[in-house]
């Protein structure tokens, strides 16, 4: 008998005043209970780090550890990664 898979985790990684990225928000956050996973939104604004390694891509999307969009969320291609994980 296998474990049961722990959910996805999805992180957004976010900007104040970025038009894409309230959309990109608003679309994953209506995937959640339909898709079953963790959702984490991280703030960029103020880290350094992060201001430099993401304000020109973002929003930024990781699923367990992996970007896999960038400026846009693709509805299709996001439910078939957080299924498939």
């Amino acid at each position: 008998m296998s474990a049961p898979q722990a959910e996805p985790l999805v992180v957004i990684y976010h900007g104040a005043g970025c038009h894409l990225c309230e959309r990109a928000l608003a679309q994953v956050r209506s995937l959640q209970a339909e898709l079953g996973f963790a959702l984490e939104e991280v703030a960029i604004d103020g880290d350094p780090e992060l201001e430099a390694r993401d304000r020109e891509l973002i929003p930024v999307v990781e699923i367990d550890g992996e970007q896999v969009f960038t400026y846009h969320v693709h509805e299709e291609a996001f439910r078939r990664r957080v299924s498939a994980g």
